[in-house]
């Protein structure tokens, strides 16, 4: 039974190729995806070792005083030098090298920033007694010595041709200043192999920027020669202010491999999770692969039971078959898993990302996971197919090859799908209605009704198909007429190659509704509440200057400015975080709907706040209320309005000079600007000219705002859809497959309707239509339950995306099902052509 299993693969290459293609592009990604996050770890495991080798204690200090907690805001800002000199005399102590980081955004020569803004980092340069720092090699020049002076990483000194005694202009978080390039340096660090740049100070102006003179945020203690680190880290913890901590250089290296681990983790399960949808797709164009070749054999495999074999020998050599192709599908999807591996770790050096160098890692859980997963959805999808075939009886092979699927075989099928759709949908129902705890629920209710709808295709392909088939008819004659019928001819058939498109069209639907939805509603919020016409911030999320607002209200044409100062208020015990705004401007560049009070009153010291919160407190204009700053004063202020809630405002509004009369530093992460006439270039240039074309200063316009804020999520719908793709192009191999099978079972029919006149062009639009026809019915399946789908989940999160409002982007759906016509027309390019090659007197002697 065996040789006769892998004669059969063997005599059916070109229909088993189709499922071997189904399986590999499944294995290929499960494989890739394992191997380039294993290699990517490996890799990023062995610089985090190199990085550590050396080090023995590595302590970190937390600056504290702008926490508001009064203990914390009288800490040290860093570990001193005069407690550096105690480490260094410490017994065991080779050597003690201090650093300081923070912001510094190197501009081009066009006065743009290199860099994304949050991997842009400063440091500083701390040579040992050779005048070398351990941890930058310089290929160019030397470090900085003095104020005026810095280094580059090679990568940015080569995106800006920048080389040594060149001026560059460099930003921190105050104005931009000009340095003068010493020397150019090649590293290890993270930052910098993420794409981002690394500036070197000389350490005092290090200090002075980001610290306080004297202090350091990070040491790095080395050991001398047989020296213990667990001793060296017992005597340095005594000597360490309370805001720093210590850890010994393998605690920080398993850290780090530990977040690394973590952080791959995430790209892993997306990765597996799109192969998983794709292999869960391929498990119908497998059952219906060997559902085809059981069906071409019915006379063959009833020849076998008559001369003795047994049904579970039947069944063995039908799963054999689907081993062998399994084995095989398995091995060429492993390999080509590999080449997806270095062609990804290839792409994320072509965009910019530094991969450690390494060896592709071949685990044996890739292995075992590639071959696992390949075979078992083989012979998970071939089991009721043999199945079927070892229910053959012997007297079979006196009659037709092909069984024809009755009505009534549908029966249990049928109450089975009806169960778990209204089982799935009740639970989707609920769970819609229990909002954002209903997430689960959601997801289990899913999972059923895909499966029961997945059942009832089948019953539902003729109803359906039926609706349109005078259309058919009506457009294409005969051709569409036939198209129609030959569609619901198997129902199995047609509802397993459905079914494949349906899965993929769900996911899509779901995830496209979902997205436009929420990108709408962030759009709305943009253009309802912002009046402004340029927000200004810092690169990577930083605070702006003071100096910033000063400038801004200089500049030529500016009629309004506001800043979003942080700042917070303790009431009654509660902490309620607020806005510090400009008094009188904050109306003209924010769209503030006052319900009681007046705005004005915010000049007089007086605060306002929201509806919902003064609603929640008991609180009226009028009331004054108990408040502790953040700097531990207390004093008594009086709500002079409320407001409509904002969501670019906090919870209580008060005016600047109220805030920074207890803030040592006010944190502004934003400015908000309005101009006459507008935005406009000239208006932007104005702005830029006031700041002193600081690169890492960012205008953004009404529609930068909008694309800041929703441009994410048409990212994340493009990388769905393309990990979503593979799946669809198993749909289409499965819609192939269908058509193939239609044309080997009607080969008689289509001699017959050949010979009666039907001619060669007709015979293809035939078979073109039923693909279409097919094609578009999955379709229409999946959009229907993706967009039910996207309507439960948007329940569980519209109480945290303001104004959201279900949005049914009908011109991208349209798109999808214009689609799913062209794959079938795409898929019946092959079996049409078949067809219409028959030799009609063949075709007619055929059996």
């Amino acid at each position: 039974m065996f040789r006769t299993a892998l004669r059969t693969v063997l005599a059916h290459k070109a229909r088993l190729l189709m499922t071997v293609l189904a399986v590999m592009l499944g294995v290929a990604f499960v494989s890739g995806t394992l191997v380039f996050t294993d290699t990517l770890g490996n890799a990023f495991e062995k610089q985090s070792s190199k990085s550590y080798q050396d080090v023995a204690v590595g302590v970190t200090a937390y600056d504290t005083r702008d926490s508001g907690d009064t203990d914390a805001a009288k800490a040290a800002p860093g570990v001193a030098q005069e407690t550096v000199g105690k480490i260094e005399g410490l017994d065991g102590v080779a050597s003690v090298t201090g650093r300081v980081n923070g912001f510094a955004g190197v501009a081009d020569p066009d006065g743009k920033l290199i860099g994304d803004g949050w991997s842009n980092t400063g440091s500083n340069f701390a040579p040992g007694r050779n005048g070398k720092d351990v941890a930058y090699s310089f290929t160019d020049g030397a470090g900085p010595t003095k104020d005026g002076e810095i280094a580059l990483d090679k990568t940015t000194a080569t995106k800006g041709k920048y080389t040594v005694g060149e001026p560059i202009r460099v930003a921190t978080n105050g104005p931009v200043k000009e340095y003068t390039l010493t020397g150019v340096f090649t590293t290890d660090d993270g930052q910098v192999n993420a794409g981002g740049s690394l500036v070197l100070f000389d350490t005092a102006v290090a200090q002075k920027l980001y610290l306080e003179p004297g202090f350091y945020s990070d040491l790095t203690i080395t050991a001398a020669a047989g020296a213990s680190e667990s001793r060296i880290l017992d005597q340095v913890k005594p000597l360490l202010p309370k805001n720093a901590e210590a850890k010994t250089g393998g605690q920080l290296a398993t850290e780090q491999a530990d977040q690394i681990e973590r952080g791959l983790s995430g790209l892993n399960q997306i990765l597996l999770a799109a192969a998983a949808v794709a292999l869960f797709v391929g498990i119908f164009l497998i059952s219906n692969t060997f559902t085809m070749l059981v069906a071409q054999r019915t006379r063959e495999l009833a020849l076998l039971r008559a001369v003795g074999a047994s049904r579970r020998q039947v069944k063995r050599s039908v799963l054999a078959e689907a081993a062998v192709v399994g084995v095989i599908a398995s091995t060429i999807g492993f390999l080509f898993g590999l080449g997806l591996a270095i062609a990804l770790r290839s792409l994320m050096g072509v965009t910019g990302a530094k991969i450690p160098a390494g060896a592709l890692v071949v685990s044996p859980t890739a292995v075992g996971a590639a071959f696992g997963v390949g075979v078992l959805i083989t012979l998970l999808a071939a089991w009721l197919p043999a199945r079927r075939a070892a229910k053959i009886p012997p007297v079979a092979a006196m009659n037709s090859v092909h069984g024809v699927a009755t009505t009534k075989s549908l029966v249990v099928r049928n109450s089975i799908g009806g169960a778990l759709a209204l089982l799935g949908s009740a639970m989707i129902v609920a769970g819609a209605a229990a909002g954002s705890d209903g997430r689960i629920l959601i997801g289990g209710g899913a999972f059923l009704t895909m499966i029961g709808v997945i059942v009832l295709i089948p019953l539902l392909s003729r109803p359906v198909i039926a609706l349109i088939r005078p259309l058919l008819r009506g457009a294409f004659g005969v051709s569409g007429k036939l198209a129609g019928l030959n569609a619901v001819r198997n129902p199995r058939r047609t509802g397993a190659t459905a079914s494949a498109l349906a899965i993929g069209l769900t996911l899509v639907t779901g995830l496209t509704v979902i997205g436009v939805t929420v990108g709408q509603a962030v759009d709305r919020m943009t253009t309802d509440n912002i009046k402004a016409d340029y927000m200004v911030t810092m690169a990577a999320a930083g605070d702006l200057d003071e100096s910033v607002l000063t400038a801004l209200e200089k500049a030529p044409g500016v009629s309004a400015v506001s800043p979003q100062q942080l700042a917070a208020l303790e009431i009654k015990g509660d902490y309620h975080s607020a806005s510090a705004v400009t008094p009188g401007d904050i109306e003209k560049v924010i769209n503030i709907a006052s319900v009681s009070g007046s705005l004005d009153t915010l000049a007089q010291g007086e605060i306002a706040v929201a509806e919902d919160t003064a609603r929640s407190n008991g609180w009226k204009v009028g009331d004054t209320v108990q408040v502790t700053f953040s700097d531990k004063k207390t004093g008594e202020l009086k709500i002079g309005a409320t407001y409509k809630k904002n969501e670019f405002l906090s919870p209580v509004l008060m005016s600047t000079e109220l805030a920074s009369a207890h803030e040592a530093t006010p944190y502004i992460p934003e400015v908000w600007v309005k101009m006459d006439g507008g935005a406009s270039a000239a208006n932007e240039q104005a702005l830029v000219d006031s700041l002193g074309k600081n690169p890492a200063i960012t205008m953004m316009d009404q529609q930068d705002i909008r694309n800041e804020f929703g441009g994410f999520i048409n990212t994340a719908l493009n990388i769905m859809y393309g990990l979503l793709a593979m799946a669809l192009v198993i749909a289409i191999l499965g819609v192939v497959n269908t058509l193939a099978m239609s044309v080997f079972e009607r080969q008689q029919e289509i001699g017959m309707l050949r010979a009666i006149g039907l001619d060669r062009a007709k015979v293809k639009r035939m078979i073109r239509l039923e693909a279409i026809v097919i094609s578009l019915f999955g379709a229409v399946i999946g959009v229907g339950l993706g967009s039910f789908l996207a309507w439960a989940a948007g329940q569980t999160i519209k109480d945290q995306v303001p104004g959201y409002a279900l949005v049914i982007p009908w011109d991208r759906i349209g798109i999808f099902l214009v689609l799913a016509g062209l794959v079938g027309v795409l898929a019946a390019l092959w079996p049409a052509r078949s067809a219409a090659k028959l030799n009609m007197l063949t075709a007619i002697k055929t059996e």
